[in-house]
């Protein structure tokens, strides 16, 4: 099974990252007491951390770590889409080369960075797009607010390459379509709203 690139801002993995994790976070306060103690207080979650390594090969494999470290500096939050884990509004927040770089071969490290409250206000955008637009998804599309624009998928297609097709921008697309548990996994014949 072939996987989609994985896909930040505007800039999309030639292949994907040899390696990802996902670290899960959570603040703990530790307290000391008398005789030898100790008292541990849940300060509550925190970032989730994104991070890989990877590396470009070919001829163009400097120009693409430039480009990467472009997306590194433009700032601010993205949508982060991976193959297989669900996309995040994330900072990118680490990148690293990891030898001096050659014309034809250069390996990176990075990290990204998704802050809870971040989260939490990225699925409350979800769910606000929802309770406006679920009807017409519900009714089959009738009934719904005039204007919308939905697509139905043809085999091979992805959200990114729907979004991109239409003009609009990848996170406004996965706002609107909430019933996407997966936005890397959309099969023929489903609809999306676009607009």
């Amino acid at each position: 099974m072939e996987l989609a690139p994985m896909r930040y801002k505007d800039f999309i993995w030639p292949h994907n990252p040899r390696t990802y994790t996902v670290e899960y976070r959570r603040e703990m306060g530790v307290h000391k007491v008398p005789f030898g103690r100790y008292h541990l207080q849940d300060l509550g979650p925190t970032r989730r951390v994104m991070r890989g390594e990877g590396e470009f090969v070919g001829e163009t494999a400097y120009q693409r770590f430039r480009e990467l470290a472009d997306v590194f500096y433009s700032g601010g939050p993205g949508v982060l889409v991976h193959p297989v884990w669900q996309a995040a509004n994330v900072y990118f927040v680490e990148l690293d080369l990891e030898q001096e770089p050659r014309r034809d071969y250069v390996r990176y490290r990075f990290a990204f960075w998704e802050g809870y409250e971040g989260y939490q206000a990225y699925a409350r955008g979800v769910e606000e797009k929802a309770s406006g637009g679920a009807g017409g998804m519900e009714s089959g599309g009738t009934g719904g607010e005039p204007g919308e624009v939905w697509h139905q998928v043809a085999k091979g297609e992805s959200l990114w390459r729907i979004a991109r097709e239409y003009g609009v921008d990848l996170t406004a697309v996965i706002a609107l379509n909430p019933q996407i548990k997966n936005p890397n996994l959309i099969h023929p014949g489903e609809r999306v709203r676009v607009r």
